[in-house]
């Protein structure tokens, strides 16, 4: 890839999961990637190319470490293009279950975390930059908790992330930048281990695809939204779930 078509990118989220596809897809096409998490990124599997990563662990959810994390960007790859958020907290409570404790700190880190990072990371981007924020195919069906599945909380989390990213897409058209949404479906992640066969079963049997979304799936169109090439993008949700919203 030549310099000129290289982008830096910050990826939340990066640990595990999609995030984590993402940081190895963004590398292997040859970007440099800020990827920040609480918890470690497995950096033994990103040797080759370790020139072109950073590691920054933060929590999203407080304001100064998500300017760390643009800042820190800024001072090792430059001005970010791009900023993929996949960093969330899962809520499998019910609706008995839930306390209002429980309700806000999923909303804290989830919808206000979204908003502190995309705010941090635009703050820094260059004219034509584009963010992409991740809601959840859950606020289709309503999932009600349970067994490794998104309680109201969860899905009441995701479901704003829609109207945030369309406000941000508005906000932010002045400066040149796109701001989309991606809505997965049910992928093979921290946050679907503890399905158990039927649930399994019943997601695969929801989808035209016949099986669970994996990590790569989505990462990889999230790394399309952020590419020029959907340079004609912005405000929009795109679902990723193997056809599961037919019915």
């Amino acid at each position: 890839m030549s310099g000129e078509n290289r982008k830096t990118v910050i990826v939340t989220g990066a640990a595990s999961g999609i995030g984590f596809a993402c940081v190895q897809g963004l590398l292997s096409a040859g970007h440099y990637v800020c990827g920040t998490d609480l918890q470690p990124v497995p950096t033994q599997l990103l040797q080759a190319h370790a020139a072109r990563f950073l590691e920054v662990r933060a929590d999203i959810a407080d304001d100064a470490d998500c300017r760390r994390v643009a800042a820190r960007t800024v001072e090792a790859f430059g001005r970010p293009n791009g900023m993929i958020h996949m960093a969330a907290a899962h809520s499998t409570l019910t609706w008995r279950e839930l306390t209002r404790e429980d309700f806000d700190r999923i909303l804290s880190v989830n919808v206000t975390g979204s908003f502190l990072m995309a705010r941090a990371a635009a703050e820094h981007m260059a004219s034509g930059g584009a963010i992409v924020l991740t809601s959840s195919s859950s606020i289709n069906v309503g999932g009600i908790g349970g067994r490794g599945r998104g309680g109201p909380a969860y899905v009441s989390s995701k479901a704003a992330i829609i109207g945030l990213t369309r406000a941000l897409a508005r906000s932010l058209a002045a400066l040149g930048i796109r701001v989309n949404a991606i809505s997965p479906g049910s992928t093979e992640t921290a946050m679907t281990a503890d399905y158990d066969e039927e649930a399994r079963r019943k997601v695969a049997e929801r989808t035209l695809i016949a099986r669970m979304g994996r990590p790569e799936d989505i990462a990889a169109v999230a790394q399309f939204l952020i590419s020029d090439a959907a340079g004609y993008m912005t405000g929009e949700i795109v679902h990723v779930n193997g056809g599961g919203g037919f019915g």
